[in-house]
C-alpha cells in the first residue's frame, strides 16, 4: 500500500499542520510565563520571581560552586543538535505514545515545579523545568526529537548548583586526607594532621584542604564529562552510567595525589612550592581523570562490553528502513490531538500559577519553638546574666547581615563572659527567620567566610532541664563542630586557636541538629499546613584552648540556663 493509500504523507516536523506549531507556541509561551514570573518562591538572597534569572545568576556566582554552567549547556546544546542531525526517524505506531508522553512531561514538569515552589526549594522546580522542555520538544517533534532531547536535557542537571551538599564535600575532604596523610608518612614524611590541616613539624609549610580539594566541586564536572564519553561510546544505558561512575574513584584517586605532590613540593621547597603544585594540578587533575576514563572505555570496548554507539553509516541504514515503515497505517485512534493536547498543559499552567499565587499569599504562623519579645518579630531578648556565674555583653547584629537578610529576620544575641574567669567565654545566637526560608541557612558557609577552618563535625546531645522527670525535652541535640583560625600576635607572628561551635535549628513543634532535616521538616509542614512556619537557628560557640573537654563543660553550663529563657519545650524530631 502507498502512502497516499495509507492516508499518511510522512515528512520532517516541519510538513505538520499550522494548527500543530500553534499548539507548541502556545505551550511554550504557558510555560516561560509559568517558569519566567511565578518560578522562584525564595527571594531572600536573589529577589527575583525568574527561575531563569535565579539559575543564571548561580551559574556568574563563584561562591555557588555553579561556574560550569555554561559549558553543561553549551555541551548540552551541541548534544542535541547533533542528535537530531543524526536521528533516525521512527515508525509511525510510535507516534501516539510519543504524544502521550510528551503531554505526560510537560503536565508532570509544571507538577515538579509547583511542589518546589511549595517546598521553596527552587532545584526542584528546575528539574520540573528540565522535564517541560524535554515534553515540548517532544511534542513538537514528536518521537524523533523526544529521543534525541532525552540525553542533552538530563545532562542539564549538572548545571543545577550543589552548593547544599556541603556535607558531603566535607566527608570528601576528611576521605582523601584519611589517605594522602598516611602515604605521606610512609615514604618518609614527617608531615603533622590537624582534622583538615596538614602542616610540616618545622612550620615550613601548613596546607589547608578546603572545599576546592575535596573533589565536589571538580567531581560535578568530572562525572558529566565522563557521562558524555560513556554517551559518545556507547549505546546501552548501563554502560554509559557505568562510565559516568568511574570519575568518583579516579577523581578521589586525582585528590590523594594532588594533595601528596602538594606535600612532596613543600617538604622539598617550601610552602611557595606547594602553593604552585596546588595551582597546576587543578587542571592537570581534569586531564588524567579523563584520561583514564578514556583508556578504561577503550580496554571495555576492546573487551566487547556493552553494544558501541552505532556510527552516521549505521545510523543512516536505519533511518532507510525506518522510512520503509512509515508507510504502514497508523494505529486506530491515530495521536493524542493537538488541540486537547494543547488545552491540558494550558489548564495545568493556569493551575500552577494560581497555585503558586496561593502560595505568595500564605501568611507566616505565629507559632514559633521560640519565645519571643514584644514586638512580634525578634526573639526574646537573652538575660543579662545566667546564675551567679555569666554575664552577658550585648553583640551587635553587623550592617551585612541586616542588608544581606531579609528585613522580617529577628535576631537575639549575647557573648556571655565568666565571672570566675573573664578569659572564658561563650558566645550565643539566635537568628529567627520569616517567612523566607533564606534567613537561615548551613552555619559552614559563616564560618569560612570568617576566616574559620572546619576541623571535623559531629553530632553531640547536650542536657536541658526537663519538664517532667525522664521527659525526652531533657535532651538539646546539636552539629558539633571543631574549627579553628589563625590570629595574628605580637611580633607579625600567628597563633592558631582552636574553638567548638554548637548549632541546632528550632520550629514550632520540634528541634533539629541538621540543616537537612530542618529543610525537610519545613518542606514537609509547608506542603501538609500551607503555613510557613518560622524557624530559628541557634548558635552556641566557645574558645577551646584549654582544652575539648573544658569547652563542652562551658557550653553545658551556658545551654542549661539560657535554653529555657528562650526555648519552648519542643521535642527533638526525626532526622532524615
Amino acid at each position: 500500500m502507498s502512502c497516499a493509500q495509507s492516508g499518511h504523507v510522512p515528512g520532517p516536523p516541519g510538513a505538520k499542520p499550522a494548527v500543530h506549531w500553534v499548539v507548541v507556541a502556545l505551550c511554550a509561551a504557558a510555560g516561560f510565563a509559568v517558569f519566567q514570573f511565578f518560578g522562584n518562591a525564595t527571594r531572600g538572597y536573589i529577589d527575583t520571581r525568574s527561575l531563569f534569572y535565579w539559575w543564571g545568576y548561580q551559574w556568574a556566582n563563584p561562591a555557588s560552586e555553579s561556574e560550569h554552567g555554561w559549558l553543561i549547556l553549551a555541551v548540552a546544546v551541541w548534544l542535541l543538535w547533533s542528535n537530531l542531525r543524526r536521528a533516525v526517524r521512527v515508525p509511525a505506531e510510535a507516534t501516539r505514545s510519543s504524544a502521550r508522553a510528551a503531554v505526560a512531561g510537560l503536565v508532570g514538569g509544571l507538577a515538579l515545579h509547583i511542589l518546589g515552589y511549595a517546598m521553596q526549594q527552587t532545584r526542584i522546580s528546575i528539574l520540573g523545568c528540565l522535564v517541560f522542555v524535554w515534553g515540548l520538544l517532544a511534542l513538537a517533534g514528536g518521537p524523533r526529537w523526544g529521543r534525541a532531547a532525552a540525553f542533552p536535557v538530563a545532562f542539564m542537571a549538572f548545571a543545577i548548583p550543589i552548593n547544599m551538599f556541603g556535607d558531603l564535600g566535607f566527608r570528601l575532604r576528611a576521605a582523601v586526607i584519611d589517605l594522602a596523610y598516611p602515604l605521606a608518612r610512609a615514604t618518609g614524611i614527617e608531615v603533622i594532621r590537624n582534622g583538615t590541616q596538614l602542616m610540616a613539624p618545622d612550620g615550613s609549610y601548613s596546607y589547608d584542604v578546603v572545599e576546592a580539594c575535596s573533589g565536589m566541586r571538580s567531581l560535578t564536572a568530572l562525572a558529566a564529562l565522563s557521562l558524555l564519553v560513556g554517551y559518545l561510546n556507547f549505546r546501552a544505558g548501563w554502560m554509559r552510567l557505568l562510565v559516568g561512575a568511574l570519575s568518583v574513584p579516579y577523581a578521589y584517586v586525582g585528590n590523594v595525589v594532588r594533595i601528596y605532590a602538594i606535600i612532596l613540593a613543600g617538604e622539598w621547597r617550601g610552602q611557595a612550592a606547594g602553593a604552585k603544585v596546588h595551582d597546576v594540578f587543578g587542571v592537570l587533575i581534569f586531564l588524567i581523570v579523563l584520561g583514564l576514563v578514556q583508556l578504561t572505555v577503550g580496554w571495555m570496548q576492546r573487551r566487547g562490553w556493552g553494544r558501541p554507539r552505532p556510527t552516521g553509516r549505521d545510523e543512516e541504514a536505519g533511518d532507510r528502513g525506518a522510512a520503509a515503515d512509515e508507510g504502514t497505517p497508523r494505529p486506530p485512534g491515530g495521536p493524542a490531538h493537538p488541540v486537547a493536547a494543547g488545552a491540558a498543559v494550558l489548564l495545568a499552567a493556569g493551575a500552577v500559577m494560581l497555585g503558586a499565587a496561593r502560595l505568595d499569599a500564605i501568611q507566616v504562623s505565629p507559632r514559633t519553638g521560640v519565645k519571643l519579645a514584644a514586638d512580634g518579630l525578634n526573639p526574646v531578648r537573652l538575660p543579662n546574666y545566667l546564675g551567679a556565674d555569666w554575664a552577658g555583653q550585648e553583640a551587635e547584629i553587623s550592617e551585612v547581615e541586616r542588608r544581606t537578610l531579609p528585613p522580617d529576620t529577628g535576631y537575639s544575641r549575647k557573648n556571655y563572659v565568666s565571672l570566675r574567669d573573664r578569659r572564658n567565654t561563650v558566645f550565643v545566637s539566635i537568628v529567627l527567620s520569616g517567612r523566607d526560608r533564606t534567613s537561615i541557612h548551613r552555619p559552614e558557609i559563616c564560618l569560612e567566610g570568617q576566616g574559620w577552618t572546619i576541623l571535623d563535625s559531629d553530632r553531640h546531645v547536650f542536657e536541658r532541664p526537663a519538664i517532667d522527670p525522664g521527659a525526652r525535652y531533657g535532651l538539646q541535640p546539636v552539629t558539633l563542630l571543631r574549627i579553628e583560625r589563625e590570629v595574628r600576635v605580637g611580633n607579625g607572628q600567628t597563633v592558631r586557636v582552636p574553638a567548638l561551635l554548637a548549632y541546632w535549628f528550632v520550629g514550632a513543634d520540634k528541634t533539629v541538629a541538621s540543616h537537612l532535616g530542618r529543610m525537610a521538616h519545613s518542606s514537609l509542614d509547608r506542603l501538609r499546613h500551607l503555613q510557613a512556619h518560622r524557624w530559628a537557628y541557634v548558635v552556641v560557640q566557645t574558645h577551646a584552648l584549654d582544652g575539648e573537654e573544658a569547652a563542652v563543660a562551658r557550653m553545658q553550663e551556658v545551654i542549661g540556663q539560657a535554653v529555657p529563657v528562650f526555648q519552648e519545650p519542643v521535642a527533638p524530631g526525626w532526622e532524615p
